[in-house]
């Protein structure tokens, strides 16, 4: 790889996805994580959902800021270094993008605010309301940004005017052949990552013996969902895996190391591909694995790279190794769960410090494996930025120089290493101060939201008499005669 514009380009939209791209990872299982509290909170009236859910919109409200911040900042790019694929898109791709403003960003950003200070300032199912359109908006932003992604992967409903993808059905365009896999996938992927920061979380807290009432329930809220999820993510990882062999077997082929078509093929289990020499060494294989699990039979055959010419092949060894530390993450993930599982049936759930150990450590495997699964996914449809359309090289603008790239990725590194650094040792902040300071800080603020003029009311000091300062703290804090 020579170092000029484009793969400068390239590493900076590696460097700026990679970031944001753990945002949503978190905040689209927060978001529906809080529904569910909020709505257990309606129902039960148990008080450890509140602080529980007033705890995690904190966290929510600062992971949501960070990811407008550094989405804001991907949109530019599209202009600066990679006009070309614009130009030729923008008919196709600026439409859903538009979407996904007016449908999720707006939604979500109008009723934030109810959910963050309007507790008390609003009917309890009003809150809730706010919750679960936040938690939709979230989701609804999935939809728009992965039908983009699955037609720049499997793209389909246009046609081509001057070097231009102009659409001819806006529903082909949408729903294209990989999407709902893709879409599923995805999400499924992003809430199992919230589970396991709420697992994490309260397994440190239950070593350190601090909130057990609060802790003891995210533990159990989050291995029951878990139980579902992890399962289930890996039949989706099947179906999904299915729909790529279909329809870009060339990535398939590089996730597992396959350089000659045949059947049997064996699973690859370890290996050092050689892209030059087109071979493997120091392999490790099962015979007759891959054909089982890529094509459901034994005599099944599976294309190797040597089909498709070596400009047309992605970066193996890249797509190769992502595609392992995800299955890994995702074994291991199965693995916690069924540990989880066992000490619930001993009793030991909330007591064994080694499960509390384990779950603590698990916290950020689902960043990582999402990281992985991002590669293998746009490392995987190389060298193509429109599959089998246009070319990553043909997307990027001409004007550009290596200067110009290399100053504005300084300036990227930068930038993010100060706003995520800034942003984890806040949210770090959050974490120590806990479910109950969390909910009794947000009492103090809906407080001074009901009553902002409250302290100028009252007399100075001095003058006040008891029977004149009572009804005024009544009055000023929710909990009290007029805010119960």
């Amino acid at each position: 790889m020579t170092l000029d514009a484009l793969l400068l380009s390239r590493l900076q939209f590696v460097w700026v996805i990679a970031w944001h791209i753990l945002l949503p990872a978190f905040t689209i299982g927060l978001a529906c994580y809080i529904v569910t509290l909020e709505t257990l909170w309606w129902i039960k009236k148990d008080d450890v959902y509140r602080r529980l859910s007033a705890f995690w919109i904190k966290i929510f409200a600062v992971s949501f800021g960070m990811g407008v911040v550094s989405g804001i900042v991907m949109p530019f790019q599209f202009g600066t270094n990679w006009s070309r694929y614009i130009d030729a898109t923008s008919s196709v791709v600026g439409s859903l993008m538009a979407y996904e403003v007016l449908t999720a960003f707006f939604l979500e950003s109008a009723f934030l605010g109810v959910l963050l200070f309007g507790r008390k300032l609003v009917p309890q199912w009003a809150h809730v309301f706010s919750a679960a359109m936040v938690a939709l908006g979230t989701l609804i932003s999935s939809f728009w940004i992965i039908a983009v992604n699955s037609w720049m992967q499997t793209p389909q409903g246009f046609e081509v005017v001057d070097g231009r993808f102009e659409p001819v059905n806006l529903m082909s365009i949408i729903f294209t052949p990989s999407f709902p896999y893709r879409l599923s996938h995805t999400v499924v992927a992003f809430t199992v990552t919230t589970a396991f920061v709420i697992l994490g979380v309260a397994a440190g807290y239950l070593r350190k013996g601090r909130f057990p009432a609060e802790s003891r329930v995210m533990v159990r809220m989050s291995l029951g969902f878990l139980s579902i999820a992890v399962p289930l993510q890996i039949v989706l990882g099947d179906l999904h895996g299915l729909n790529t062999l279909e329809h870009q077997p060339a990535k398939v082929a590089a996730m597992e190391g396959l350089w000659e078509t045949g059947t049997r093929v064996p699973a690859s289990l370890f290996a050092i591909p050689d892209q030059q020499a087109e071979t493997n060494h120091y392999e490790v294989a099962i015979p007759g694995l891959a054909s089982l699990y890529l094509t459901h039979s034994l005599d099944g055959e599976v294309k190797g790279l040597k089909e498709w010419a070596p400009e047309d092949r992605p970066p193996v060894a890249i797509v190769y190794f992502a595609f392992r530390v995800m299955v890994g993450i995702g074994l291991l993930m199965l693995l916690t769960v069924v540990i989880g599982w066992l000490m619930a049936a001993r009793g030991r759930l909330t007591r064994s410090p080694a499960f509390l150990k384990l779950a603590r450590l698990t916290m950020p495997l689902g960043f990582i494996a999402v990281l992985a699964g991002w590669t293998v996914t746009e490392v995987g449809r190389q060298p193509w930025v429109v599959y089998g359309l246009m070319r990553t090289r043909d997307a990027v603008t001409p004007s550009l120089t290596t200067g110009d790239v290399a100053l504005s990725l300084a300036g990227y590194v930068l930038a993010y290493l100060v706003i995520f650094g800034g942003g984890f040792v806040l949210l770090r902040r959050l974490v120590r101060l806990g479910p109950p300071l969390a909910a009794s800080e947000e009492l103090d603020e809906q407080a001074r939201a009901a009553r902002p003029l409250s302290a100028a009311q009252q007399e100075a000091p001095g003058q006040a008499t008891a029977g004149s300062a009572a009804p005024l703290r009544g009055a000023a804090i929710p909990g009290g005669p007029h805010g119960a």
